[in-house]
C-alpha cells in the first residue's frame, strides 16, 4: 500500500481468467490492476472504474465508490468477484475469508 492509497473496509477476491485468485484491498491495488494486467482495456465500466479508482485516490470520490466501479468493471470482463471478509488490524488482504457479494 502506498502513502497516498485508500484501503477498502472488506477486500474483494477476483477469479482471473487462469483459473488464480487475488485479492485487492484498497483502490491503489485495483487500480493498478486495471492499468497493467486488465483483460479487457475498454468498456465503458472498466473506464469508468479507472476514472473512479483515480478519483478516490485524490480524495475527490469515497472509496466505496471506487469500489463499486471496479466490480462492475469485473462482471463486464467476466472476472467473478466476491468480498473477502474484514480483516483485522495490520493482517494482509492475501489471508481473508471470502463470501459471495
Amino acid at each position: 500500500m502506498t502513502i497516498r492509497d485508500v484501503p477498502w473496509t472488506h477486500p474483494l477476491k477476483v477469479t482471473l481468467r487462469s483459473g488464480l485468485e487475488r485479492t485487492f484491498g484498497s483502490v491503489y491495488e485495483a487500480l493498478d490492476f486495471l492499468e497493467h494486467e486488465w483483460p479487457l482495456k475498454r468498456g465503458a465500466r472498466y473506464e469508468r472504474a479507472v476514472s473512479s479508482c483515480r478519483r478516490a485516490l485524490n480524495r475527490m470520490t469515497p472509496a466505496a465508490v471506487a469500489r463499486e466501479a471496479f466490480i462492475a468493471a469485473c462482471l463486464e470482463a467476466g472476472l467473478p468477484a466476491v468480498m473477502a471478509a474484514p480483516l483485522p488490524h495490520g493482517r494482509s488482504a492475501q489471508r481473508g475469508a471470502s463470501a459471495v457479494v
